[in-house]
């Protein structure tokens, strides 16, 4: 019985690395190097998270930024397998716009916003990244801001 009440407790959630930088500190005995992940968690039914993390290896930097992804969950309003309505949303230079689109339409998203709205169990939207940086980064904060805004129909 204590095994059935763990199973149904425990959520899969389903990470994806979305970038990964080897990052440099120069110190007075030379470079020092670590690595930087991304990671982007979601159980493809509306929560999902994004978190960044360092670490000396690429395993460590992974398994930490997951555990954060985890910690940095957002539920997010699916209606239809679609976004409620339309958002746009900006962070730093990254400019993302969302819309709603009919059933059978697809996920009409490139890169980072696909990777984003797949996790989230999004699976008809129109997505437009409208900002000149390719910082997967910023653009997936973006996602999340924008995401964020969204409202559940009364």
């Amino acid at each position: 019985m204590v095994e059935i009440i763990a199973e149904e407790k425990k959520e899969e959630f389903e990470s994806k690395l979305l970038d990964l930088a080897r990052v440099t500190r120069v110190t007075a005995g030379g470079r020092r190097f670590s690595f930087r992940a991304v990671v982007v968690t979601g159980n493809k039914e509306g929560k999902i998270g994004v978190a960044v993390a360092k670490g000396l290896n690429v395993a460590q930097a992974i398994e930490k930024a997951t555990r954060l992804a985890k910690k940095n969950l957002i539920t997010i309003p699916i209606v239809e397998d679609t976004i409620p309505h339309e958002v746009y949303a900006k962070f730093g230079p990254a400019k993302v716009l969302l819309k709603p689109q009919r059933r059978g339409r697809g996920l009409v998203a490139g890169g980072t916003v696909r990777v984003i709205c797949t996790l989230a169990g999004i699976k008809n939207v129109s997505s437009k990244i409208l900002g000149r940086t390719s910082n997967k980064l910023n653009n997936a904060r973006a996602t999340i801001e924008a995401l964020k805004q969204l409202k559940a129909p009364r």
